[in-house]
């Protein structure tokens, strides 16, 4: 089983073209992974990509009070820096720090009623500025970022139902991650638990392995990365996307908008054998609807969805 592959071209030129090929990635067939790669992409990507990721590396290595001043606890770590606070599997996640930022709007033009009521989304980004080494950082993290909007957009618009959402939406938000060396452990899920993305779709850059020097390097095991549950049943699929390619997944948000039909993706990362002088770095961006779009079936919006979900991963969240 390996995800469905489009090309940007096709995608771009002639997204009518792609539809079957769409309807085989997200469908509810026995087999499928609900993921997509989208491949001959513009010439740009790689270099945005490995740009980002070395700069990844360098905020996880700040010391902690540089990086704990670039957590924002009121959007409940929604912008900024965060590390250990998320509760998965009913463990907390101390493998990996994380970096939120919207890289579309640095502060969206809402309302105070509706920046207070959705800090998660709205309080506005946070920036390493006058950080040492990390000068670039904003510009890197906004350029990656756009990059994967405009080719999510672009697979949205092919998929026509929900595109619109997207495009109109101040909400989305991309995660930049980097998961600290670490060595073998007896949880498959070691790096991050299964879990569902609560956007429409998740745009997923392939991770890159850096080494103690900060230079790529290959994954410390050949069954460390990326694992997705297949439709149907069955055991957890490893799914290795190209460097060059960009993955789209689904999240919980559109199997709510869809009513089921179709089906958010359950996956996982694993860090196999581990190493203890290599990272794991990559980038999510989430496109998902803006607060006040009704995603379900009882008239529940994206914002209050969201609220559920905040409750579900972070345990000193609940109210």
């Amino acid at each position: 089983m390996t995800a469905v592959r489009i090309s940007y071209d096709a995608l771009v030129s002639d997204p009518a073209s792609v539809h079957g090929a769409i309807s085989a990635a997200f469908g509810s067939a026995p087999g499928a992974l609900g993921a997509i790669f989208i491949t001959d992409l513009p010439p740009s990507f790689p270099a945005l990509r490995a740009r980002l990721f070395a700069l990844s590396r360098v905020l996880g290595d700040l010391p902690e009070s540089q990086r704990d001043a670039l957590a924002r606890p009121h959007t409940s770590y929604a912008f900024g820096w965060s590390h250990g606070k998320e509760v998965m599997n009913g463990r907390p996640d101390t493998a990996k720090g994380s970096f939120y930022a919207n890289p579309l709007l640095d502060v969206p033009d809402v309302s105070d009623a509706q920046r207070a009521r959705y800090p998660e989304y709205y309080a506005g980004n946070v920036w390493p500025t006058g950080v040492a080494g990390l000068e670039e950082f904003e510009e890197a993290f906004k350029a990656l970022g756009g990059f994967v909007a405009d080719v999510g957009l672009a697979l949205a618009r092919a998929c026509e139902e929900f595109a619109q959402l997207i495009a109109d939406s101040k909400a989305n938000k991309a995660r930049l991650l980097h998961y600290y060396p670490s060595a073998a452990s007896a949880h498959a899920d070691s790096l991050c638990g299964t879990h569902l993305d609560h956007s429409l779709l998740t745009g997923l850059c392939s991770a890159m392995y850096l080494g103690a020097d900060g230079t790529p390097v290959p994954p410390p095991s050949a069954d460390a990365g990326l694992y997705i549950f297949p439709r149907g049943g069955g055991d957890a699929v490893q799914v290795r996307i190209p460097p060059d390619c960009l993955a789209f997944q689904m999240g919980e948000a559109l199997e709510l908008l869809t009513g089921g039909k179709l089906a958010a993706t359950p996956h996982f990362v694993s860090g196999g054998s581990g190493a203890d002088d290599v990272s794991r770095e990559t980038f999510a961006f989430f496109l998902q609807p803006d607060v006040d779009d009704v995603i379900g079936p009882d008239g529940e919006t994206f914002g209050q969805f969201t609220k559920r979900v905040l409750q579900r991963h972070y345990s000193d969240l609940a109210k």
